[in-house]
């Protein structure tokens, strides 16, 4: 019985398997030749029901015209994906611009070959939908997981926004709140490899449930150069460094003004401070951003700068190319800062 188990077995011509792994796009394994029959195990994890459909038929039709195939036989499996990298964007106090850097530095990534999306974990002021034009969208659900929301971008995003009626208050406690971020983070995320959170000011509950349950990879954190906020700016770095969150860095917004009409150069909140601040707490700057009028105009009509190739935008590129090398670092195993 076992011999003619094994007569009854064909190699496999490595050319042909290689042939049908290419269709397959990286997703075949266990490939084996028996009795005519060509079995194969499929990953088929993140493919639309059509996508999958349609795989498996090219796959078929491929192995079935190589010699020595009759027939090809797949297993199929989905194994669950994991959740996507978190990258937590913070700051101690609020005005400081943070959701507007949130959304350009993911629009910038995006732009950089990053599979980005965002979620918006400010519960009780959302403002997301509106920096990237998906007002009044309502997110799907599969199952019990919600459908990131779509938008010219390319970034898919989720947020309390799309679930609240326009202008309603949210007066919810902690857990709720808390609870509330753990359905956007815990979405169906599929060929999304990471996730900029845009957090609300300060260190209170959803900050905790962030830290807790999700672990960000790192977190970006943005001030003005005024000294108030630069106060604020140190609790929340050392709130991640309490609970070993690495800090990629931090970023200073409204960092001077130019007047549009003469040119000239005023700092109406100071200047250098978080540059200065980053230095002395041996973390690294990732730049500054000036206060621009066309920032804000641009913002408030759901068009991100850093979706264009102009000057306005230059600054978020930069930002984001330095936060895509601290990421490549990390997973690359080598060390961080």
């Amino acid at each position: 019985m076992s011999d003619g188990s094994k007569r009854s077995e064909t190699p496999l011509d490595p050319e042909a398997g290689a042939r049908v792994e290419e269709i397959a796009q990286g997703r075949a394994s266990g490939l084996r030749l028996k009795e005519g029959v060509l079995s194969l195990v499929l990953d088929v994890g993140g493919l639309e029901p059509a996508e999958r459909d349609a795989l498996t038929a090219r796959i078929k039709a491929a192995g079935e015209i190589e010699p020595g195939i009759e027939h090809v036989r797949i297993a199929m499996t989905a194994e669950k994906s994991a959740r996507p990298a978190i990258i937590a964007v913070g700051s101690g106090k609020g005005g400081v611009g943070k959701s507007t850097l949130a959304v350009n530095l993911a629009v910038a990534l995006k732009r950089l070959g990053r599979k980005v999306g965002m979620v918006d974990a400010d519960i009780y002021g959302p403002s997301l939908p509106r920096l990237l034009s998906s007002e009044g969208v309502k997110p799907q659900a599969e199952g019990n997981r919600l459908i990131p929301v779509p938008n010219a971008q390319g970034v898919p995003m989720l947020s309390m926004g799309h679930l609240a009626k326009p202008g309603q208050a949210i007066a919810w406690r902690g857990p709720m709140a808390g609870n509330a971020l753990g359905q956007l983070l815990d979405a169906d995320w599929r060929g999304t490899e990471l996730l900029i959170v845009d957090l609300p000011p300060g260190t209170g509950d959803v900050q905790l449930t962030m830290i807790q349950r999700f672990k960000p990879a790192g977190a970006v954190i943005i001030s003005t150069p005024q000294d108030l906020a630069l106060i604020d700016a140190a609790r929340a770095i050392s709130f991640f460094d309490q609970a070993k969150v690495p800090v990629i860095g931090m970023v200073e917004n409204m960092a001077g003004y130019v007047c549009p009409h003469c040119g000239e150069v005023s700092d109406p909140f100071g200047t250098g401070g978080a540059e200065a601040e980053a230095a002395q707490m041996g973390l690294p700057f990732l730049g500054r951003v000036p206060l621009d009028i066309a920032v804000r105009a641009a913002s408030d009509a759901g068009k991100p700068p850093a979706a264009e190739d102009g000057l306005v935008g230059q600054p978020f590129r930069a930002i984001a190319e330095r936060v895509a090398a601290w990421l490549d670092k990390q997973r690359a195993g080598s060390p961080l800062g």
